[in-house]
């Protein structure tokens, strides 16, 4: 659907801004049974006590996509933190691994190789014990193209396996790899005995706190208790239901008529009131934090000008997205980087703000451009909010451009296949964790090969200079993330926009939910009273 160049209902823009929780890629991670209660404000704010038993619903934008299974795309994050573990997993406000399969670990000083001692009390659903070849096989099985895994690269990089005994094993790496945390907290522990059939959706089968049951596509996925759960007397819950509501307000009104205890894509607007509303609370899924941008195809004649991205970045009213779409949840960014992150550089950050002037002047002496897609994921209220302010934005300086709602499913094949023709909008995640991860692994970002094609080889060192440290933090990697952040200034590739912070909503009957650095959710202290 296309809206005026010149303007935006405003009454219909803010029926529409809203939260789509399931993020183009997502991502994160919590510490081992700690709950939202001690997380998030919002999370859990009663004295209510632990009650077994119940079945938790729970409303969906988008199905699961069974062969993205390790993407982190749509709703395979939440498939993801029911069914798998990781080996370690960090806590939502800094990046210090915590163990989760892996009880203990010793990184070389070189930072080219690590030993982890496995838990010896873990199955898989199907009964077979969790030993060190698993972790082989899903390393491995995790660096494979054929999955699209964003953390592959880092992956590849580990080039020997040595199996000490069933519960130790010592990776060795081509080079330091001062995102190896990331990897360890990111790639899910995969079955080898039905690897056949994750891709398909037949059986998805891990050894988290809850097992796979049943797929109806584009209606519901069903997952029941492990009962054989490492953790005793976990999880609480019996059953969790996800049911596909992919409209925004459907969602709205299956929450308040009891049809769903939680929902992940109602709007900011409907959450400000929903707060406020007995019965109802409001997640920050703080310390998984999303940035929406504009991405560009460089291979567009108009778009491979940098004149022209500088004038859609001085353009674009980034302060008016946060404060109209995300109901001031969120702050302009003209770096991918939260507050969070050794990268956040305030200097840096602010080199694009909102100068009509300085946009109009940036095209002087460019031939005018024809006029540009601009595509987004359809049924995503935020998504469609933010492309109509940016087309008023661009239309203000002369640059006209074409919405280009696309189905889901569509969007993501595109993204990951960079087969966007011209503009693009959507949210990325990574940020929030080591830096160098999101520009040797994101799909927008990946120095080597990303939705833009762009190509850069000052990029390309930046990136494997910021990758190949011992350490993902301190001094050396703070320079190194500074040179890394001006070439993403320079190359504008990708312009960003702002940080927000995605929402879940619920009813209070529902406690402690739980979720990652990636969004994943943490399941196993949530109970229904």
């Amino acid at each position: 659907m296309n809206s005026s160049p010149g303007g935006l209902d405003r009454r219909r823009f803010l029926r529409n801004s809203g939260v789509a929780a399931l993020a183009i890629f997502g991502g994160g991670a919590l510490a081992a049974c700690t709950s939202a209660v001690n997380q998030s404000k919002g999370g859990g704010d009663d004295n209510a006590q632990p009650v077994k038993g119940g079945t938790l619903k729970y409303g969906v934008l988008a199905d699961l996509v069974p062969a993205n299974i390790l993407t982190n795309t749509g709703t395979t994050p939440y498939v993801v933190g029911l069914v798998f573990e990781t080996l370690v997993r960090y806590p939502h406000d800094k990046l210090e691994p915590q163990p989760l399969l892996a009880e203990k670990w010793t990184l070389a000083p070189d930072g080219q190789s690590i030993t982890l001692d496995l838990r010896k009390d873990v199955k898989f659903h199907s009964g077979r014990a969790f030993t060190a070849k698993d972790v082989e096989f899903s390393l491995r099985t995790y660096a494979d193209p054929k999955w699209s895994a964003q953390l592959k690269s880092t992956a590849a990089a580990i080039t020997g396996y040595d199996i000490v005994d069933p519960n130790r094993i010592k990776l060795t790496f081509s080079q330091p790899l001062g995102n190896i945390f990331d990897l360890l907290d990111t790639a899910p522990i995969l079955d080898s005995e039905s690897i056949d059939q994750l891709g398909t959706g037949e059986k998805i089968v891990g050894t988290g706190p809850f097992k796979f049951v049943q797929r109806i596509p584009n209606q519901q996925l069903v997952f029941e208790k492990n009962a054989d759960y490492r953790v005793p007397d976990r999880p609480y819950l019996d059953r969790v239901e996800f049911a596909i509501i992919s409209d925004n307000q459907a969602q709205l009104n299956a929450l308040k008529s009891g049809q769903i205890h939680f929902a992940d894509g109602i709007t900011y607007r409907d959450n400000e009131n929903l707060a406020k509303t007995d019965g109802y609370r409001v997640i920050n899924y703080e310390g998984a934090e999303l940035q929406m941008y504009v991405g560009a195809n460089v291979q567009d004649p108009a778009l491979a000008d940098p004149k022209l991205r500088q004038a859609i970045a001085y353009a674009i009213d980034r302060d008016r997205v946060i404060a109209e779409v995300f109901r001031g949840s969120g702050y302009a960014t003209n770096l991918p980087w939260p507050k969070s992150s050794p990268a956040f550089d305030d200097a840096r950050n602010t080199r694009f703000k909102r100068d009509v002037s300085k946009a109009k002047q940036a095209l002087s002496g460019v031939p005018k451009p024809p006029k540009l897609p601009l595509a987004y994921s359809a049924g995503y209220a935020t998504h469609e909010a933010t492309a109509q302010i940016v087309q008023a934005n661009l239309a203000e300086i002369g640059i006209e451009t074409e919405l280009v709602p696309t189905e889901y499913a569509t969007f993501v094949k595109q993204l990951i296949g960079a087969q966007f023709p011209g503009l693009w909008i959507t949210d990325h995640s990574w940020a929030q964790f080591v830096p160098s991860t999101l520009t040797v692994s994101a799909y927008p970002f990946n120095a080597r090969k990303n939705a833009s094609h762009y190509e850069s080889p000052a990029y390309i060192a930046a990136a494997d200079n910021a990758w190949k440290l011992p350490q993902g933090t301190g001094p050396d990697a703070v320079r190194a993330y500074q040179a890394l952040s001006d070439q993403l200034l320079d190359g504008l590739f990708l312009i960003e926009i702002g940080v927000r912070l995605a929402q879940g909503s619920a009813t209070r009957k529902l406690h402690n939910v739980g979720w990652t650095k990636r969004r994943e959710l943490d399941l196993r202290e949530t109970f229904l009273s």
